[in-house]
């Protein structure tokens, strides 16, 4: 009779230990990336009253008697399904829109690793991408040498805490080529036919481009219309500076142009250098070649786009653009920082320019529901869980990061309200168990009257 109330009590602490963990679900039905528990109970021991036996002679087998012993706590899962979305629109919220976890450390080598999906993060005020208590968020640095320097971090490290800051600046660049777009008007007359000018016969654009320190300067470009058909003549009379409408070059160039009277295309050369070498030391263009001054000093320029048609005349130059934007640029600082889909940290300046900074660098476990929890929404790997393997976000079987947004708690409140009655009676039901038996034993102690 003692079986039926020893069985009862484990019962009692089993389910007692079910409740706990409902509990602890519900009350982080509001936390940021956490993820609920599931429990499961097994059998405890069985006692054998009666083994069984084989089919003898005309008899047949008998089954074996036994008699449970109660039950034992099966498992605590954690499970990893994704949370609701919450949009806060804060850009440093972020949440992992598939697999992965983000990795943080609190350590100034980044080796004691913790993982997360809770995605609350903010800048601190040595503009670390920090938690809520200050762990590191973990990524690769991608930015040029000149920005780890203002960053102070060593670029080589593989994995470090990710840190952005408002003062560094975004260098001047100088221009390297003059893009002219537009028509020339092939109605126009000559604009010099030996013995009268007609001013009708020209026109006249200007293109700004920026030296290496960053001014601004005015190319005139010039076309005049030639005596001969679809002829004309190109020149560069001057540049000047803006800031205080000095020239700083004359007649750097003369080129004659020639266009197809059938199609109004360019034909031979479509660009030119201008050498800007011999006209002052302290204002450089072009590129970087390590040369004495440090730079070509030429600008290209690139009329290949140019027509003459029965138009009017719209040709216009352009400061040439490459993949990053207008390759001649003032310096510039930081107006704020933006995180893609990709993970990426982006810089972005008040002069246009734009510089991918840091790689935000996620982990993902062959088990994910191997990992301990430690607090404070995060994780640290177990034997069962297995070695982190590091990704890159939208790569790799990872999800996308969505900025703006956090990944909430994936608690399913009906689920654990069904869960806690059925806990509940259960428990009742097992106390029942205890209080039956004891009512027994004490008709059995009774007897003796």
């Amino acid at each position: 009779m003692m079986r039926s109330m020893y069985s009862g009590v484990s019962g009692l602490r089993v389910h007692q230990t079910k409740m706990d963990v409902i509990g602890n679900n519900i009350a982080n039905v509001n936390t940021v990336g956490y993820k609920k528990a599931s429990v499961s109970f097994k059998e405890a021991f069985n006692q054998v009253i009666n083994g069984g036996t084989a089919p003898s002679g005309g008899c047949g087998g008998t089954n074996p008697q036994q008699i449970g012993l109660g039950l034992n706590l099966g498992s605590i899962n954690t499970i990893h399904t994704t949370g609701s979305i919450q949009t806060t629109d804060n850009p440093t919220d972020l949440m992992i829109d598939g697999e992965g976890f983000f990795m943080i450390s609190g350590d100034a080598n980044a080796e004691n690793r913790l993982f997360t999906r809770a995605g609350n993060f903010t800048f601190d005020i040595d503009g670390n991408l920090v938690t809520p208590n200050g762990f590191k968020v973990l990524g690769s640095y991608i930015g040029d040498q000149d920005y780890a320097k203002y960053l102070g971090i060593d670029p080589s490290k593989e994995i470090d805490g990710i840190r952005v800051s408002k003062s560094i600046p975004a260098p001047a660049s100088a221009s390297t080529k003059i893009e002219l777009k537009g028509n020339l008007d092939s109605r126009l007359p000559e604009y010099d036919d030996g013995t009268d000018i007609n001013e009708d016969g020209k026109h006249v654009t200007d293109a700004y481009i920026k030296d290496s320190l960053g001014n601004s300067y005015k190319v005139v470009l010039r076309f005049e219309k030639t005596g001969n058909a679809n002829e004309w003549d190109f020149t560069v009379p001057e540049i000047k500076r803006v800031s205080d409408n000095q020239v700083v070059a004359t007649n750097l160039t003369t080129q004659t142009l020639t266009f197809d009277g059938g199609t109004g295309a360019l034909t031979g050369a479509t660009s030119f250098l201008i050498d800007l070498s011999g006209f002052a030391t302290d204002i450089h263009f072009g590129v970087p070649d390590g040369s004495a001054s440090g730079f070509t000093e030429e600008i290209n320029i690139d009329l290949s786009t140019v027509t003459q048609f029965a138009n009017e005349s719209s040709a216009e130059g352009f400061d040439a653009e490459n993949a990053s934007g207008q390759i001649g640029m003032s310096a510039g600082t930081v107006t704020g920082f933006s995180i893609g889909e990709s993970g990426k940290v982006t810089a972005s300046f008040d002069n246009g320019v734009k510089k991918e900074l840091w790689q935000i660098k996620l982990a993902n476990f062959n088990n994910p529901s191997g990992l301990i929890k430690s607090g404070s929404n995060t994780f640290e790997k177990s034997p069962n869980s297995g070695e982190p393997q590091m990704g890159v976000p939208a790569s790799g079987g990872f999800g996308p990061t969505k900025a703006g947004s956090l990944e909430m708690s994936n608690v399913d409140l009906s689920l654990e309200f069904t869960e806690m009655i059925s806990t509940q009676r259960g428990f009742q039901a097992n106390s029942r168990i205890i209080t039956t038996t004891d009512e027994m034993l004490q008709e059995l102690a009774n007897m003796k009257r």
